[in-house]
């Protein structure tokens, strides 16, 4: 547990995704979701910026197509999905963002879950 990549960082957020998901349920939209997680940001006083655009284009994709739902304290990627399952996509998009950014962490969470499973996905070569 002493090697977890911005461990009491990412137990914050976590707690704060727990927190959400229990006050709003698994039927939520993403919208409401971000809204009360930015709430929750704000009333703890953690840095983040909220549907970041970042500069990509990869195969042939629009300049500012992309938008992160949140990036915490310039260091962790949090993706929000309100749906059925997640899919490979949604792996290789968050992995896309760590890569383009050069980041080393990030979280994908789907709220439609019953008991919410956080994913942490790495990037290796990404900047500590």
């Amino acid at each position: 547990m002493n090697d977890l990549i911005y461990k009491d960082l990412s137990f914050k957020i976590n707690g704060i995704l727990f927190e959400v998901h229990n006050e709003l349920g698994r039927y939520a939209n993403e919208k409401q979701v971000c809204d009360l997680m930015e709430k929750k940001f704000i009333l703890i006083e953690l840095p983040y910026e909220r549907e970041f655009v970042p500069n990509l284009s990869d195969r042939g994709e629009k300049i500012n197509r992309n938008r992160l739902d949140f990036i915490i304290d310039r260091k962790i990627i949090l993706e929000i999905k309100c749906k059925s399952f997640l899919t490979r996509e949604d792996y290789y998009q968050i992995q896309r963002y760590l890569t383009s950014l050069n980041l080393k962490l990030g979280i994908l969470i789907n709220f439609r879950d019953e008991r919410l499973h956080p994913k942490r996905i790495l990037n290796s070569l990404g900047k500590e």
